[in-house]
């Protein structure tokens, strides 16, 4: 009997993905311009996700983000599993943007997947790191740019790591099954990183909780609270984590929400607060991630913790490629013809 034909993504539905992708995007950036109040950081990061996740980014967007009526985004992204979102959404954009990008370049240097996949994962962390942590986020820690790198470079490792743990075996099985999905020029290479950003954000989801939860990273946030460039405002020096130089926490990080101007027209999206206003942010998990907004601070989380945090996602980060080399060809090189995949060993072989 013949072998079976490999795995390859159809091409009318990859256009029809692509269309419903569009119509998602422009959703998402009309309704972040004229409606939710987010940071311009999360409104890059919205848009850039749902361009690469589709449909998929849009209800994730509807049910975490988008503000259900006016005045109340800072109750409606309150809880943790939100906060978490948001923490997620902010480092898949910068990850997967750098990630793609490297993707579409080093696909003319002809290089074997094997070395391509860590050339993307240098870029990816560099491009979360430097834009967008460091660069987006430097006035919420201080206005210090280097600072910003110092404060922001483990959560950002960490988050990479299960990003690219998930986007390794989707990229190199599928377009082992599949080489015209090695260039950027064919629709199949942006339907390949599509299904991976997704898959890495999956992953990521739960490492940015777990930082979210411990003030070590920020979650959705609201330009009611923080501002447009998400200024700290009396912010107390938050303590360093233990035995981890360099690395404070988000803890202790407070600002203020603009005052309510007289002339301000109502209701759209300015802040005013009734006579008695209740705490816009109580229920907040997160004091940093909830928009920003002070809380409590939480003890410091242990130096053990952190280490088995890196462990984790670097565990993780090794079955990724291992499942890769299993499934995959990571001698492939784009440009190059090969055999039906089927001949190679895969699954166990023949």
């Amino acid at each position: 009997m013949p072998d079976a034909a490999p795995f390859v993504l159809p091409t009318p539905l990859l256009w029809a993905w692509f269309g419903l992708t569009a119509l998602s995007v422009a959703y998402v950036a009309y309704d972040l311009i004229t409606r939710t109040p987010e940071m311009p950081v999360m409104k890059w990061g919205w848009v850039l996700v749902t361009l690469y996740t589709g449909p998929v980014g849009l209800l994730i967007y509807w049910f975490s983000c988008r503000e259900p009526a006016p005045g109340t985004h800072e109750q409606f992204v309150a809880p943790l599993w939100k906060q978490a979102v948001g923490s997620t959404i902010h480092c898949v954009a910068g990850d997967a943007t750098g990630i793609i990008v490297a993707a579409a370049l080093t696909s003319r240097l002809r290089l074997p997947m094997g070395v391509d996949i860590w050339v993307e994962y240098a870029a990816g962390f560099a491009f979360g790191l430097l834009v967008f942590q460091a660069l987006f986020m430097k006035d919420m820690l201080g206005g210090s740019y280097w600072e910003a790198v110092r404060r922001t470079w483990f959560a950002e490792w960490v988050s990479m790591n299960a990003v690219m743990a998930g986007m390794i075996p989707v990229m190199v099985v599928l377009m082992t099954w599949d080489m015209t999905a090695m260039e950027p020029s064919s629709p199949r290479f942006w339907g390949v990183m599509s299904l991976a950003t997704l898959v890495g954000a999956v992953l990521a989801y739960p490492v940015n909780g777990w930082l979210v939860k411990r003030d070590l990273k920020h979650g959705m946030g609201t330009v009611r609270a923080l501002g447009k460039g998400g200024a700290v405002t009396a912010a107390p020096p938050s303590a360093e984590m233990p035995g981890m130089p360099g690395m404070p926490g988000m803890a202790g990080m407070t600002h203020t929400p603009p005052p309510a101007s007289a002339t301000d027209p109502a209701p759209s999206h300015a802040y005013h607060a009734p006579s008695a206003p209740p705490d816009p942010m109580a229920g907040m998990h997160h004091p940093a991630a909830a928009a920003g907004m002070g809380g409590p601070a939480k003890p410091p989380t242990s130096t053990a913790a952190l280490v088995g945090l890196l462990l984790t996602t670097l565990v993780l980060l090794a079955a990724g490629y291992a499942l890769a080399a299993r499934y995959g060809d990571l001698t492939m090189r784009a440009g190059t013809p090969m055999g039906h995949p089927m001949e190679m060993e895969m699954g166990g072989g023949r």
